[in-house]
């Protein structure tokens, strides 16, 4: 463990240095990303929560089916991605495609289940904690996520205290709760994680900042894979479940790479009554062929319809049929490139009216 709280100390400190010349240039982190097309073979992030749990299909996964896709991902030859990479290699395209193992929640299930699988064949991961939830019913113990943690090919996430829909809470709240949980993995870890993942994947404008002042990476919960171009602290994750885990669809996502683009809009990701339905825009590099062969599926008014998409001089514009319905919109847009399939998702979170 002192040599992971090592890695954790010097990742801080070089994030603090690289705050401190953002701050003297006076420069957006956005503005500062140089934007380019590569031939990133990328890291497909895969999310999981609860194993071997049947009351609830759409965060569980059987064990026998989890060991089957690890099985396909071994079979394929992708390597699986050791998280520690992305604070030392983060902005250098992939040879080969990687793929990266998340757990949501740290219930016992996963413990039970999984745990001894991972350990057995040294799977690196990494395992989101929300910390007021840690030893209750369900729950791992913090003994537990120690003796997980203590694995050189395991880290552990930071997943707020509550886990609440933080963009509920108040400033005030918001700052709390994250403020509490730092403290709290301070306390029983000896450092707070560089990683961090939105519960249900909802955040704001003002949530992400804050949450790029305090960790390396975040992820939420819209599908895509991870390249040299996405934004550190909106990281895509494919959901895997019952619901949409079955091992044919597997097959199809596991071998999906990168849909790249130089710009997305809008950067709001918190919709309300005077941005919902978002003027929504993406632009793609030049170097990206194909793209009159796109095609987007979003879910305005709670249902999953094809888009209506215009395309010019490389920007995607997406005309929405109506309003995205409370508590989440998404859009996912595939791509045939020459046989290769593309994908990348978002998701907004809805503000409820009142």
């Amino acid at each position: 463990m002192s040599v992971k709280k090592i890695f954790f100390d010097v990742a801080s400190i070089i994030k603090l240095f690289i705050i401190l010349i953002f701050l003297i240039s006076n420069c957006k982190g956005e503005e500062t990303n140089i934007k380019y097309y590569s031939n990133d073979m990328g890291v497909l992030s895969l999310m999981y929560h609860r194993f071997n749990e049947n009351k609830y299909p759409s965060t569980n996964i059987q064990i026998d089916i989890f060991k089957e896709q690890i099985n396909i991902i071994k079979k394929l030859q992708y390597e699986f991605y050791d998280p520690n990479e992305f604070a030392k290699n983060f902005s250098i395209p992939k040879k080969n495609k990687k793929i990266l193992i998340t757990i949501d929640d740290a219930f016992s299930s996963f413990y039970e289940n999984a745990w001894p699988f991972l350990k057995a064949n040294k799977i690196p991961f990494i395992l989101f904690v929300s910390t007021e939830a840690v030893g209750k019913f369900n729950y791992m113990s913090w003994n537990q996520i120690k003796e997980v943690e203590k694995e050189s090919f395991a880290y552990i996430g930071n997943h707020s205290h509550s886990h609440e829909y933080l963009i509920d809470f108040s400033k005030e709240e918001f700052f709390e709760d994250i403020e509490n949980s730092i403290k709290i993995f301070n306390s029983k870890l000896g450092y707070n994680p560089i990683f961090f993942s939105y519960p249900f994947g909802e955040y704001s404008n003002e949530i992400k900042r804050y949450i790029s002042k305090n960790f390396m990476f975040s992820f939420g919960q819209h599908s895509g894979v991870i390249d040299v171009n996405k934004d550190k602290f909106e990281l895509p994750r494919f959901p895997i479940n019952e619901e949409y885990g079955d091992l044919k669809r597997f097959k199809f996502l596991i071998k999906l790479h990168p849909l790249q683009f130089k710009k997305l809009n809008p950067q709001e990701k918190l919709l309300d009554i005077k941005n919902n339905p978002p003027n929504f825009s993406v632009e793609f590099f030049d170097d990206q062929k194909n793209i009159d062969k796109i095609n987007c599926f979003s879910n305005e008014g709670n249902k999953w319809e094809k888009s209506k998409i215009n395309i010019n001089n490389n920007i995607l514009r997406i005309d929405f049929r109506e309003k995205f319905s409370f508590r989440r919109g998404r859009i996912n847009c595939s791509l045939n490139d020459n046989n290769i399939w593309r994908w990348f998702g978002i998701q907004f979170s809805i503000k409820k009216t009142k």
